[in-house]
């Protein structure tokens, strides 16, 4: 069983705490489907296919880091090799300092033999910092409660060095602390305001082998999710099934782990 990352350094006041949709994923991209899956995607040895180049491992909305940091430690375990490149974005400047502090720490559990490397992470509104068509591998959990309105950051909390100094100092207000929470699970209309922008995106962001996993709840109408991305455009066709469920049978919380790939 592989190891999951320690969270007991985050700021759980502002920044989104690891629960049963991180754990989820976690579980999802290790069970023996994914990694066989994502081993023949971006083979490595000649045993596996023609090799491929190191895939771009991307995370939106990274929060604690625990699963990126989970990827990262993890590189050969989850994809037969190590030299896959992982990289973290979202909109809370804490989440992207509690991120790197995660994946320093998980790095050495599964010694430097089986661990990936980490390239960082950016400030960003979803996939606006990354260059189109380079993703291999992009996980969201996104903000999936419905909500009547969606927060928006605190312009003092935008970035820049006024933003630095903030977060240095880890000065911020409860109303901005409490904002920066909603930010991670407020996802609007349906819940699915912010999701259906990533989803718009992903023909732009992924690479022609790219593929992507989605964690939704019941109540974003999964099955009519996955409908919409096998009809999208983009050089298909699309698929999208659903590889992880969190075996609640009742309930709008069920939640569901959809991947998303082009043929």
């Amino acid at each position: 069983m592989l190891s999951t990352p320690s969270t007991s350094h985050v700021p759980y006041e502002r920044v989104y705490e690891p629960a049963e949709d991180s754990f989820l994923l976690l579980d999802t991209l290790s069970s023996s489907s994914e990694t066989a899956f994502l081993s023949q995607r971006f083979p490595s040895t000649p045993a596996q296919g023609p090799s491929s180049p190191a895939p771009l491992i991307l995370e939106i909305g990274i929060g604690s880091g625990v699963v990126l940091a989970f990827l990262t430690a993890h590189a050969q375990a989850l994809f037969a090799r190590r030299d896959i490149l992982t990289l973290g974005i979202d909109i809370n400047r804490f989440a992207c300092v509690a991120t790197a502090q995660t994946v320093a720490k998980a790095r050495p559990q599964s010694g430097s033999s089986g661990a990936g490397y980490f390239l960082g992470t950016a400030q960003g509104d979803l996939t606006s910092a990354v260059r189109p068509g380079q993703v291999d591998v992009l996980v969201f959990n996104p903000p999936y409660v419905p909500t009547a309105e969606l927060p928006s950051l605190p312009p003092r909390l935008l970035g820049g060095d006024t933003d630095d100094k903030v977060t240095r100092e880890k000065k911020t207000t409860y109303k901005e602390d409490s904002t920066l929470l909603a930010l991670s699970y407020a996802g609007g209309r349906d819940g699915m305001e912010i999701t259906e922008r990533l989803i718009a995106a992903l023909p732009d962001i992924l690479s022609n082998r790219g593929v992507a996993y989605l964690l939704l709840c019941a109540q974003n109408k999964p099955d009519e999710v996955k409908g919409r991305i096998r009809g999208m455009k983009g050089g298909g066709p699309w698929r999208a099934e659903t590889v992880g469920t969190s075996g609640k049978q009742a309930g709008w919380e069920k939640l569901q782990i959809v991947r998303i790939w082009r043929e």
